[in-house]
């Protein structure tokens, strides 16, 4: 049961973001990347992905790789389009329920991410809300390429935890991924799992949702 909760940390994509894992994975397929979805998937990621999302690997040196792995020659573009595919939209309403939230919960983001994603959708949050960044919304933003930690480490928990001087158990995490689950409760975070089929506007805060 969920209970004194004081702050909340949210997940990005999929919780926030909307995401289709499946472009991405299709886009490379046909680049002649066929191996893709054994490389890259929610649950586990090689190498070249765990460098690019915790910033020890830049957006010139993940394209030259991914160039190197194609079965045929692919452009820079074709790289870069293939691997923002799966970012979709924010839907108003979820960006509505961290503006109420704000007002009664400390509102953290902590996120697997890179550089190449976290531009495109600020520019996609831009263009369709007039909203300049996601870190408008929270108190403190955690992307893992900046921080150079990615979820599921407990260190990544514990570090937000332990910068802005909360207790585990007056804090709510949301996220998407099982193993990020598992590894937040381990730390002593209340959590949530956002299955598949769930959002929050529908399933969380709806009551906020109206």
């Amino acid at each position: 049961m969920i209970t004194g909760i004081r702050h909340i940390i949210f997940d990005l994509g999929g919780v926030l973001l909307n995401l289709d894992y499946s472009l991405t994975e299709k886009a490379f397929i046909q680049a002649g990347i066929a191996d893709f979805g054994e490389r890259y998937s929610q649950l586990q990621q090689t190498d070249i992905f765990d460098r690019l999302e915790t910033g020890r690997m830049g957006r010139e040196e993940f394209i030259a790789t991914m160039q190197q792995v194609a079965a045929t020659p692919i452009t820079e573009q074709q790289v870069l389009g293939a691997w923002n595919a799966m970012l979709l939209d924010f839907p108003l309403r979820r960006l509505q329920i961290l503006q109420q939230l704000r007002g009664h919960y400390d509102l953290f983001l902590l996120s697997n991410t890179n550089e190449i994603h976290e531009e495109v959708f600020n520019n996609t949050l831009m263009r369709d809300h007039g909203i300049p960044n996601i870190g408008v919304f929270f108190d403190k933003v955690y992307m893992s390429h900046r921080v150079g930690l990615r979820k599921p480490m407990p260190e990544i928990f514990r570090r937000v935890l332990e910068d802005n001087d909360l207790k585990a158990e007056h804090t709510l995490f949301i996220d998407d991924s099982p193993q990020h689950i598992a590894t937040a409760k381990q730390v002593g975070i209340q959590t949530i799992y956002l299955e598949k089929g769930m959002t929050i506007e529908e399933h969380i805060f709806k009551p906020l949702a109206k």
